[in-house]
């Protein structure tokens, strides 16, 4: 069977009425936000998803902004976003989970089920959530979120790569690249770096590279 589809997705409709689909991108990244998006599906949702759709990791950056705002217009949608600072201050646990409920409060529906990627439940809501191992590849309303999520994420980048150009983030996307992290021993941290998360570096003589 071909991915991404539906199938998952049309059971869930089928059993609980709805489902809320979720994916969250910055996860790992030093700089920046985390960010989640969350599509809604149910038996009135078009069936017909963008043609091209899959996981934003696997979409060539030239073509993300197209697929996600074909994504945009296919499904109902939220996105939700947890500072740095607010990640130094709560841990990204709580700022994931924190996210992901803004994201779905900003659908403006209760959903039948919530379908989240990943084997890990990091939203809680145990009554609810269903996990499922790549299911931003297999599950297309997952793969719409994870596009918008991705594409919403990287636009604040590119915009704060304007205001601190030296690290590099319009590439490197607030990720630990080498030319991100020689710009932090260079020039020291910025008030969007996780600053917690650099101890690391910052009290080392050697990159991590």
């Amino acid at each position: 069977m071909a991915f991404p589809n539906l199938e998952t997705e049309l059971e869930l409709v089928k059993t609980h009425g709805s489902v809320i689909c979720v994916d969250e991108v910055g996860r790992g990244a030093i700089a920046g936000p985390v960010v989640v998006a969350a599509t809604f599906f149910d038996a009135k949702s078009i069936r017909d998803f963008p043609e091209g759709l899959k996981d934003s990791k696997l979409i060539a950056e030239p073509k993300r902004e197209a697929m996600a705002m074909a994504a945009s217009k296919w499904l109902k949608h939220g996105i939700g976003e947890v500072s740095a600072a607010e990640v130094d201050k709560n841990g990204i646990s709580a700022s994931l989970e924190k996210a992901a409920q803004m994201a779905i409060d900003a659908i403006g529906q209760s959903p039948g089920r919530i379908l989240l990627d990943g084997s890990h439940n990091w939203l809680g809501l145990p009554d609810l959530v269903q996990t499922k191992v790549k299911a931003d590849q297999q599950c297309a309303a997952v793969s719409a979120a994870s596009i918008i999520a991705k594409h919403y994420r990287d636009e604040l980048m590119r915009e704060l790569h304007k205001i601190h150009p030296s690290y590099e983030w319009k590439s490197n996307k607030g990720y630990a690249s080498e030319a991100h992290i020689q710009a932090i021993l260079s020039n020291g941290p910025t008030d969007v770096h996780r600053k917690s998360w650099l101890t690391r570096i910052l009290n080392s003589e050697q990159t991590l590279f």
